[in-house]
């Protein structure tokens, strides 16, 4: 296991980074699309739809989706807001699992929560891209949220007693969670005096930085809940080693929006 997940990300890593950093314009667009789409085709199956024209044409739909707004640039940040409100309900329905099953509409409203979560990602992602230091942007909130994950992965298995959300995730606690936002606040105040910000800013920057990790930690609850309540443990096997493309994503998926959110409340972009 450990030999394929080496692998694979060896073989992900440098593709991630041209994608992400090289390609402007609609050849980025096209790429976290296509991410995306193998996205909602594992969506698909945690929304109940085995079936494999279903999975398919749930991906298919979302890709049309996803051309429709690049050709609406305007709807780009009412979007993201949307994403927002989508990942805030999200935080009620993980905090009340199992009883928060009857909020989903079945296997039609899951499909449904799949668009909110999949096309303001998407979003997010362009508009980072758009705005100067675009690429910075984009690898603050990926670093941002990586070194949380790391930093609640050794918090969690040194110190974790309470657990975080047991009916959803048993493996997490909030000893990990408190590990977690220390090492991404720890990340930001480094940032920020070296980079000299005035006071007020570096207070702005650590509570941006706190909400960010916090509805992170929401993302990835989140799709833990669809796969337990669909009886799955990874959301394909796309990723030798390290499962599907969701959950590689899922954190992402929820930090992005906000993180843009956030910055464009701040005047960033604007």
């Amino acid at each position: 296991m450990l030999k394929q997940r080496i692998i694979t990300a060896l073989i992900l890593l440098p593709i991630a980074i041209l994608g992400f950093f090289w390609l402007e314009g609609a050849a980025f667009a096209l790429f976290i699309g296509a991410v995306v789409t193998l996205g909602a085709w594992e969506w698909a199956r945690l929304a109940g739809r085995e079936q494999p024209s279903w999975r398919i044409g749930y991906a298919g739909a979302v890709a049309l989706a996803l051309l429709a707004l690049y050709q609406v640039p305007a709807l780009a940040m009412p979007v993201v807001a949307l994403g927002v409100l989508w990942w805030i309900a999200a935080t009620f329905l993980v905090l009340t699992y199992p009883d928060s099953t009857r909020f989903w509409g079945g296997s039609r409203g899951s499909l449904l929560i799949g668009l909110l979560i999949l096309l303001p990602a998407w979003q997010a992602l362009l508009v980072l891209k758009s705005w100067p230091m675009g690429n910075w942007l984009i690898l603050s909130v990926m670093v941002l949220v990586w070194t949380a994950d790391i930093g609640a992965y050794f918090s969690g298995r040194r110190f974790g007693k309470k657990k975080l959300a047991p009916k959803v995730s048993p493996g997490k606690s909030w000893e990990g969670v408190y590990g977690g936002l220390a090492a991404a606040l720890l990340v930001t105040l480094v940032t920020a005096l070296s980079r000299g910000w005035p006071f007020a800013e570096l207070l702005l920057a650590l509570l941006a930085a706190a909400l960010v990790v916090l509805i992170s930690v929401v993302g990835d609850l989140s799709e833990s809940m669809f796969k337990r309540n669909a009886g799955i443990k990874d959301s394909s096997q796309l990723l030798p080693g390290h499962g599907g493309v969701l959950d590689r994503i899922d954190s992402l998926t929820a930090a992005v929006p906000v993180f843009v959110l956030l910055l464009w409340l701040a005047g960033w972009g604007v």
